[in-house]
């Protein structure tokens, strides 16, 4: 049976392309009409004098990140962090996420800090777990504080997660959580005692946190009153706590 000759390929020109496709019945001036823009929502641009609210999710199967260990290299980590340009002035660890306020000079400066961050906290908490693989979930989402007010929300929701997230419990109205900042921050209505010997400790400790230089951070959330150890944290922020731990 003899076989058929194969056609040869040919390239069309851009002319013969036209000309092939207003013979298939297509429209000559089809698709998007020329000199019309797509209209995009605006990217929010970064300010230096905004401090960003990060959160960071832990993969799945890891034991809880308030064990001694794993808090400790957190700790450790961020003590280590701090460059000119990136510095952690707030964080709370919880058992399968972390939440920092930090201060960058910009969104690439932000990125290199908490990409430094996350592999310097990745590689101690795997050597001290005796683990491999990675260990946070997916990239950090940051989202920026723009008033007093809000960072004054931010703080209160950091600070004093952990106590909301074991509300059930009862716990000593002067109690602070270890596995956060609250140790070294200075916006406490009322001193923290050292009636235990964890609390002394921590307060003998060298702060791993760096001192805020943005006016939000220093000065303007105090306009709305120092933070209390067993305030209620509000309707919002329980539901946005919710959301974390089912994301």
């Amino acid at each position: 049976m003899a076989t058929r000759a194969r056609k040869r390929h040919v390239q069309l020109r851009l002319d013969e392309v036209r000309t092939s496709a207003a013979r298939r019945g297509q429209k000559s001036r089809a698709g998007r009409p020329r000199g019309t823009k797509v209209q995009h929502q605006a990217r929010a641009t970064f300010r230096q004098d905004k401090p960003q609210h990060v959160t960071l999710r832990i993969v799945e199967g890891v034991a809880s990140m308030r064990r001694g260990t794993p808090a400790r290299v957190i700790r450790d980590a961020i003590r280590t962090c701090h460059k000119p340009w990136f510095r952690v002035v707030h964080f709370a660890v919880l058992s399968n996420h972390v939440h920092l306020i930090v201060e960058a000079a910009d969104a690439e400066h932000l990125a290199r800090g908490m990409q430094g961050l996350a592999v310097r906290v990745a590689r101690r908490t795997n050597a001290a777990l005796e683990r491999r693989g990675a260990l946070f979930a997916d990239r950090y989402h940051a989202r920026a504080l723009g008033s007093p007010r809000e960072v004054r929300n931010c703080l209160r929701y950091v600070l004093l997660n952990q106590r909301h997230h074991v509300a059930e419990r009862v716990l000593d109205r002067d109690w602070i959580d270890p596995c956060s900042s609250a140790a070294w921050f200075d916006g406490w209505r009322r001193a923290i005692v050292a009636d235990t010997s964890w609390k002394a400790e921590l307060l003998a400790m060298r702060p791993p946190v760096a001192t805020a230089t943005t006016w939000l951070l220093t000065t303007g959330w105090r306009r709305h009153g120092l933070l209390v150890f067993d305030e209620a944290m509000p309707a919002a922020a329980t539901s946005m706590r919710r959301r974390t731990a089912a994301a």
